[in-house]
């Protein structure tokens, strides 16, 4: 111990730099964009509107009938109507023509 302390600070520097600039790495590759795809999803979600298209993640695609604090009446077939979470939105389906 004593002869770590001897060799100063600057050893201990060069043992915690690689990680720190492995965690500055992962941090601007992976959580940076993860939470802009995040802000940008809760922005769709804050925007849609009565008769937009959505997609679901259980891959269900309807036209929004009413919308609740927490979920969407969705008409998915004629007839069909069904009640989803806002979380379960994954994007607005564009027109398609």
């Amino acid at each position: 111990m004593y002869l770590f302390f001897q060799n100063g600070g600057a050893s201990l520097f060069w043992a915690i730099f690689p990680l720190v600039l492995i965690f500055l790495i992962f941090y601007l590759i992976v959580i940076l964009p993860q939470k802009r795809q995040q802000r940008e999803l809760i922005q769709m979600i804050e925007s849609l509107k009565i008769n937009d298209e959505v997609i679901t993640s259980g891959g269900i695609i309807g036209k929004i009938k009413e919308i609740r604090d927490s979920s969407f009446i969705i008409v998915s077939a004629d007839k069909s109507f069904i009640e989803i979470g806002k979380n379960a939105v994954i994007a607005k389906r564009e027109n398609q023509k």
